[in-house]
């Protein structure tokens, strides 16, 4: 491995890698082990070591955070050594059975450990791992069948039928830059500004508040620079032709509604969604979509929630690339002191939003006064 990929497994803080190098940096003199939490350095002030000794007699000394010093859990190593098998041949032939078997555990107990270290399932793993080799084969092969393969699925059925929902486009149409996509989007005023709602044929792909119409089209425009993208009117059908059933049109009026005091956030829980995730975002997003309305939940809460009690600043990074707001509803992640922290869409309406939740709450909890 290259020191790029080491580098790369810093960022991502891998656990995985833990035990196999440390990371040393030159400013402080202290080394540390990738998955460690603290504040990325400058990458001109890192040095990488294959052990902790070897870091030591370079004069640097361990870090008291994730003391790097210190012998790996067991289970961390087998959870480690598991993440290496599925990353060497991520094919569908690879089961918790054969995994279980190769680090001489029951399926039990892997799962239950894989999902503690990882905060994902071995399968989840591996599909995310599928996939991101797919995604590098469509860009450098010339064949998207070879790209298919190599990537480890048994025929290009099996990845037509989850490509909708991992992928949100086609192999075909992702190699060639999303270009063929077709997005609609609408932009409404609302009690928080101006809403925009932009969706291709299989769901929502972006929701965003902002001052001027303009703002809004430039992210859109910027986010997918090569989909044909089409503004439609509020009594235009185009934007639900990805949901023909009326309950499911209704269901997308529920986002206004909800801005405007109208309907609960539970409502939102019916769009359909199509949005590109890694695997950590995914993670996060779908732990954002289990907080109750009318609650909080800090950034290490949430952390937690997923299994990865050091990821904090991960977390808040996943929060601040949702492209779904009020759908994943990130406002309802705040700072371990109560104070608010930050919002993309600015701090007045992100009080607005929890104040609008909690008063529709303490309504729905109190009832209406008139017996209902």
């Amino acid at each position: 491995m290259s020191e790029a990929d080491f580098w790369q497994a810093v960022l991502n803080r891998d656990i995985c890698f833990d035990g196999v190098f440390v990371y040393a940096v030159r400013s402080t003199g202290i080394y540390c082990r990738p998955s460690c939490p603290a504040r990325k350095p400058r990458r001109e002030q890192v040095v990488f070591f294959a052990s902790s000794q070897i870091a030591e007699d370079e004069g640097f000394r361990p870090c008291r955070r994730c003391e790097p010093q210190k012998p790996i859990d067991p289970q961390t190593e087998i959870v480690r050594r598991v993440c290496a098998i599925i990353e060497a041949e991520p094919t569908e032939s690879l089961t918790l059975a054969t995994l279980s078997a190769q680090v001489n555990v029951s399926p039990f107990h892997l799962q239950r450990m894989f999902k503690r270290v990882m905060g994902v399932t071995p399968k989840q793993y591996i599909q995310a791992q599928r996939m991101q080799i797919l995604k590098t084969e469509l860009k450098t092969t010339s064949s998207v069948t070879d790209s298919i393969y190599n990537a480890g699925y048994g025929s290009s059925s099996r990845l037509y039928e989850c490509a909708k929902t991992q992928f949100g486009m086609t192999p075909a149409t992702y190699k060639r830059g999303g270009d063929g996509m077709v997005i609609n989007y609408m932009i409404v005023d609302s009690a928080l500004g101006y809403l925009l709602v932009a969706a291709t044929e299989y769901g929502i792909c972006m929701v965003s508040l902002g001052d001027s119409d303009t703002g809004l089209e430039t992210a859109l425009l910027k986010e997918f620079p090569a989909a044909k993208i089409y503004r439609c009117e509020l009594n235009e059908d185009k934007l639900s032709q990805w949901a023909m059933s009326d309950d499911k049109k209704q269901s997308f009026y529920a986002l206004l509604q909800y801005l405007n005091g109208e309907q609960p956030s539970s409502h939102l829980s019916e769009l359909p969604l199509d949005i590109q995730a890694t695997a950590f975002q995914a993670k996060v997003w779908q732990a954002l979509r289990q907080i109750p309305s009318g609650s909080t939940q800090t950034y290490s809460e949430v952390a937690q929630s997923i299994g990865q009690p050091s990821a904090v600043r991960a977390v808040a990074r996943a929060c601040a690339t949702n492209p779904v707001s009020l759908i994943i509803p990130c406002h309802r992640v705040v700072r371990s002191d109560g104070s608010l922290g930050g919002y993309r869409w600015g701090i007045e309406r992100k009080q607005f939003l929890l104040a609008q939740e909690a008063g529709t709450t303490r309504k729905r909890e109190g009832g209406t006064g008139n017996g209902e």
